[in-house]
C-alpha cells in the first residue's frame, strides 16, 4: 500500500512539510509506503475548462507539464492521498488550487474511491476553511475523506514551532494511523458501482 502526500507550500521543507512528515511517519509504521510530492515554486497556469483532457482521453491535462500531470501518474498508482497546504488569505495555497482544478478535471475518474485528506498549517487562523477547500476534491469524487482526533491542522511560523505543536502532531499521526486503518479495511473490497450523473440546473 502507499499514499502520495503533496506539498501544496511553495516552501519545501518547512510547516507543511512537517506536517505531512508527521502523517507519513505514523503511516511507516503501520507499514504503508508514502511519497512526498512537493508543488514547487515554479508558475502553474489554472485550469480553462476547456474539455481537452476528455477529448484526449488519456486522463491528463492538454498543459503538459511535469507537475500537475506528474502529479496525476503518482496519484493514479497511490491508494490514498494527503494534500497538504499553507493558509493565504484564510485559503489554501493559489498555485496548489491550480494544480488541484487541472489533475481533479482531467483524472478524477481515476482518483474515485480512493481515501483522501487535507492538512493545513497556519501561523494562527485560518485553517479551517482551508481545510474544506481541499475536502471538497474529495467529496465531489467519492473519495472518503479520513479523519483525525481534530481538524487536521498545525500552528507555527516555521517548521520548529511546528515541532513544538503536540496536539497538532497528534492529530498528524492520527490522520496517518486512520488513513492506514482504512485502506487495510478496504483492500479487498471491491469499490461501489458509479452511477451515472445526473446534472440539473437551477434555471431550466
Amino acid at each position: 500500500m502507499k499514499v502520495l502526500l503533496i506539498n501544496g507550500s511553495p516552501n519545501e521543507e518547512r510547516c507543511t512539510h512537517t506536517a505531512l512528515a508527521e502523517v507519513a511517519g505514523a503511516l511507516a509504521v503501520e507499514g504503508v509506503e508514502t511519497e512526498m510530492a512537493w508543488v514547487g515554486r515554479d508558475p502553474i497556469r489554472g485550469c480553462i475548462g476547456c474539455g481537452g483532457c476528455a477529448k484526449c482521453g488519456d486522463h491528463r491535462c492538454i498543459f503538459r507539464d511535469d507537475v500537475v500531470n506528474g502529479l496525476i501518474e503518482k496519484a493514479e498508482a497511490a491508494d490514498g492521498i494527503v494534500v497538504g497546504t499553507p493558509v493565504y488569505y484564510a485559503g489554501a495555497n493559489g498555485a496548489l488550487l491550480a494544480v488541484l482544478d487541472r489533475m481533479f478535471y482531467a483524472a478524477s475518474a481515476n482518483l474515485r474511491f480512493k481515501p483522501a485528506a487535507a492538512v493545513a498549517s497556519a501561523r494562527r487562523a485560518g485553517t479551517t476553511p482551508a481545510i474544506d477547500q481541499v475536502n471538497k476534491y474529495f467529496q465531489i469524487n467519492c473519495m472518503p475523506v479520513v479523519s483525525s482526533n481534530y481538524w487536521p491542522m498545525v500552528h507555527g511560523k516555521s517548521a520548529e514551532d511546528v515541532r513544538q505543536d503536540e496536539e497538532g502532531l497528534q492529530i498528524m499521526r492520527v490522520l496517518g494511523r486512520n488513513m492506514a486503518w482504512l485502506l487495510k479495511a478496504t483492500a479487498s473490497v471491491p469499490a461501489p458501482d458509479v452511477e451515472p450523473k445526473v446534472m440539473t440546473n437551477f434555471i431550466r
